[in-house]
This record gives C-alpha cells, structure tokens and sequence, in this order.
C-alpha cells in the first residue's frame, strides 16, 4: 500500500488535479467519487461544512484504498484528528495554522495549508506542509505564481484553487503551478455520477496539455 506522500506525488504526476467536493452527501459520496475514480483522479478532498462529512470520508476512503481521500475546510486540530479517524489522509485547508499543519504532519497526512503571500507560503513549509494551496486564485494571475516559485525552494508544490478554468490553467502551469484544485466546475450538489465523470474528462483533456515534462 502506499502511503499518503506517495499517492499524492503519483497523482501530481499522473492527473494532477484535486476534485473538491462542496456539499457532497454520504448517500451519494460513493457513486460520485467512484465515478470520479474511474476517470483517472485520485486525489479527493470533501470539503467538512458538507453534510457529515466524516461519513462520506470513512465510505470513500474505505472504498478506494488507492485514492487519497480527504478533508477541505480543515479549521483546527480536532479536525485533523477527526478526519484521521474517519481514514482521511488528506488535510486541505483555507488558511494557514501552524498547528493543523503539524498535527496533521504528525499523523503522516497531506497537509495542503492555503496561503496567498511569501510570508505564508515560507512558514507554511517550515511547518511542514506538503504543498501549497494559493487560495482564492481568483485574486492572483500567473506572474504571481512564477513570483513565488522564484523564491520558495525547488520542487515547492503550488496548486492554485479558485476561478480555475480550461482556458488558464495552461498559464498556471507554465508559470511553475504543480496541479489545481477544482470545485464548482466539477461537481456541485444536485449532479449526477455522469455529470462528474463528463467534466472530470473535460479538465483532463483541458490539463494534458499542460504537462511539464
């Protein structure tokens, strides 16, 4: 089985895309995140301001043993721990707290704090962060991104999250981002498991072309 650190690394190299799942319920985290797995994507996030959450974490985790499967909206410490609990390992959050980042560290999770300055991003990594989720990228444009990557030590993992499309994410990545997390564009409460799989292969045809070799 591999661990955390390494489906995530397998997935930035393979499709590397994160599917937020705001608003998933557990009567439908199955059918939905399976579909989602079908098509390729491997790296899960059900953000925990859904309908508990944690049931739909322990279904799909336990389901999709191959998947890194997790928790967005990751707040605090309990948190963390909850979603560990549950046979999360993934830990993304809006904002940068040194404790959850440790905590989940700790646990030998994925932790993706979100971070938006230097600042942020530097002492995001000193506490050991996994990558960086640049949040809301709606706020920034590529020359932000290859701004940091000047800066920040080789091989700093950046996924913007936020106003994601087909038509920027060539941009992004050409601009040094490792992957993207994408949310209301590949799924929203009311969809279909069809309706998933239909935009999951859009925003891998949209993102093939943007491989970095």
């Amino acid at each position: 089985m591999m661990s955390p650190q390494d489906k995530f690394s397998a997935a930035l190299t393979r499709i590397p895309l994160v599917g937020i799942l705001r608003g998933l319920c557990p009567d439908e985290a199955l059918p939905i995140c399976q579909a989602l797995a079908a098509t390729g994507w491997s790296v899960i996030e059900v953000p925990l301001n859904s309908p508990q959450p944690l049931q739909s974490i322990e279904a799909v985790a336990s389901a999709l043993p191959h998947a890194l499967v997790g928790a967005g909206t990751v707040l605090s410490v309990d948190d963390v721990r909850n979603v560990h609990a549950a046979g999360g390992q993934l830990i993304v959050s809006p904002n940068f707290n040194a404790e959850v980042v440790r905590a989940a560290r700790r646990l030998d999770m994925v932790c993706l704090p979100g971070i938006m300055t230097a600042t942020e991003a530097f002492a995001a990594l000193d506490a050991g962060a996994t990558g960086l989720k640049i949040f809301p990228a709606e706020m920034i444009t590529p020359a932000v991104v290859k701004a940091l990557c000047a800066v920040l030590p080789a091989g700093t993992r950046l996924l913007p999250v936020g106003g994601i499309t087909f038509e920027n994410m060539a941009a992004f990545r050409s601009a040094g981002a490792s992957g993207f997390g994408i949310g209301s564009a590949l799924y929203k409460p009311g969809m279909t498991a069809a309706d998933v799989s239909e935009n999951a292969m859009k925003f891998i045809a949209a993102c093939a072309g943007t491989i970095r070799a």
